[in-house]
């Protein structure tokens, strides 16, 4: 799952990138207000992690301007700022959450994975499609409850398909969630990504929608 992470602190960026990725996060990297904004507005990321003091605009600031543009995107802030004030501000800025640093990585990927879900409209920790059952945090997959073994990208592009099950999402779409900025992307690397997830589970866990892209049925498996 690809998140925009915003942090000007060179040696904490990097320890957060590094951390949320061995989480299962793709991660994409800015270090200034104005370049948040921008990644913001591209509707690319699954939730973002913000700083508020933040170089060229504020944190409080780039909230306040994304909702107003109407960014939907879960933001969730992390800022050694812990005063009550600034967590008003920050929620009614357009938080979706609040973490004051220094913070346990594990909890900081708990809570993006809550916002993640939640913004798909999926209450449950586990999400469960027909025969298919997918649980974020452990980065498992059960098929008529039997485990099936996924590499990180098709666990990716499942975890997406099944948040949005039975909505059909382009080539595009998928490959903004699932690469970070600078990967290669291979022209059919989607296409071959979905043909594995199909033998391993189903063959008609996905279907192909030609010329707009794939959906996974909300009675998927059976």
């Amino acid at each position: 799952m690809r998140i925009l992470l915003v942090e000007d602190d060179p040696l904490l960026g990097d320890a957060l990138r590094a951390g949320l990725g061995q989480a299962g996060f793709d991660v994409d990297w800015v270090r200034d207000g104005q370049a948040a904004l921008s990644a913001l507005s591209d509707g690319e990321h699954a939730a973002a992690v913000l700083d508020l003091g933040l170089p060229r605009l504020s944190g409080f600031d780039v909230l306040a301007r994304a909702r107003s543009a109407g960014v939907k995107m879960p933001i969730l802030v992390l800022t050694a700022r812990d005063a009550v004030d600034d967590r008003v501000r920050g929620l009614d800025a357009g938080a979706d959450d609040y973490v004051v640093k220094p913070a346990e990585l594990a909890e900081v990927a708990a809570r993006l994975r809550a916002l993640i879900r939640r913004s798909g409209g999926e209450p449950s920790p586990a999400l469960e499609v027909g025969d298919v059952a997918l649980d974020p945090a452990a980065r498992s997959v059960r098929h008529r409850g039997h485990e099936v073994e996924l590499k990180p990208r098709e666990f990716d592009l499942l975890h997406e398909l099944m948040l949005n099950a039975g909505r059909v999402l382009s080539r595009e779409r998928l490959e903004s969630r699932l690469y970070a900025w600078g990967e290669e992307v291979g022209s059919n690397a989607i296409e071959v990504h979905v043909h594995h997830l199909r033998r391993k589970l189903a063959p008609e866990l996905i279907r192909t929608i030609r010329g707009v892209g794939y959906v996974m049925p909300r009675e998927s498996g059976r």
